[in-house]
């Protein structure tokens, strides 16, 4: 597979699924260039992979495809430690690779079944911009009866947050699209903020959509629970310690990190939000506090 056939089935792989993570398309798109690749060792096999990764963070610069492949890579690639012959280690890392899609295609729904329950009926819900596994919590807690509202933050400069009112109003739950500087108003009226992540770092703070950062230091203010749902394949090796200290190539989309030279006009994509602020995380390994992320964070990369 070449460039251009890399990140064709990528982009494929988008407008196939729509509700499908950009993460699970880009490991969907490494496990079809392992199953082409062509490669005669293992160590070219792991050069190719690492390139295909990098190819695919310059066409979606997400957090969550930059963890995402990193953690693929390092699950398939255990197996060349146990196999020296290419034939069966190339075997074996599909194999694995197809477990790794089927183990985190049921992230979200684990995420679901954990935080519904902290939703109780008749709660008033603020949420930012659209997020996939906040979707799908508030989904599962319409399935179970629960009566709730939800206010969402119209999260410029996309406007996504009116993709998320519509999706909410499909499912019949009551929903209000406010402006992203109104947050600190409504905040007195909601009994918790449940937002998603593109990515959880080692401190247990999260990078979310611009707004984030500010929607939690008014719930820390106002006394208010807030929440964070991400799959695991989420957890990024990155220690940032305020907003400078965030790599560029995932503060700006692909497509201007290409085409513009002087970033410091540009309006960032993304926030870095301390650990001090979240109440608790609800991913697919569990219920976590963010001090207890570093752990599995470990676990998972080792």
């Amino acid at each position: 597979m070449n460039e251009q056939e890399l990140v064709e089935y990528f982009r494929t792989q988008m407008r196939k699924d729509p509700d499908m993570a950009s993460a699970v398309a880009a490991i969907r798109t490494l496990l079809e260039f392992l199953k082409r690749d062509k490669g005669e060792t293992i160590f070219g096999l792991r050069e190719s992979l690492t390139w295909a990764t990098d190819c695919l963070t310059g066409v979606d610069s997400s957090v969550a495809v930059s963890s995402g492949g990193e953690l693929f890579l390092r699950f398939i690639s255990l197996t060349s430690l146990e196999h020296q012959d290419l034939s069966i280690c190339k075997k074996v890392m599909e194999e694995r690779g197809e477990l790794f899609l089927e183990k985190i295609s049921l992230s979200r729904s684990k995420v679901a079944k954990l935080c519904h329950t902290f939703i109780k009926d008749g709660a008033k819900i603020l949420t930012h911009s659209y997020s996939r596994v906040v979707l799908r919590v508030l989904e599962k807690a319409a399935a179970e009866k629960k009566r709730f509202s939800v206010y969402v933050t119209e999260s410029q400069p996309d406007a996504a947050g009116r993709q998320m009112a519509e999706a909410l109003r499909k499912l019949n739950v009551p929903v209000t699209e406010v402006l992203d500087a109104a947050v600190g108003y409504v905040l007195e009226k909601v009994d918790l903020v449940i937002v998603g992540a593109e990515g959880v770092v080692e401190s247990g703070g999260i990078i979310n959509k611009i707004g984030t950062y500010q929607m939690a230091l008014c719930s820390k203010a106002h006394n208010k629970p807030f929440y964070v749902v991400a799959e695991s394949f989420k957890f990024v090796r990155l220690y940032p310690l305020n907003q400078q200290d965030v790599p560029d190539k995932f503060k700006y989309k692909a497509d201007t990190l290409k085409t513009i030279q002087n970033l410091s006009e540009e309006h960032p994509m993304i926030d870095y939000t301390p650990p001090s602020l979240i109440t608790l995380l609800f991913t697919d390994l569990g219920v976590l506090t963010p001090s207890a992320v570093s752990d599995e964070l470990i676990k998972l990369y080792l």
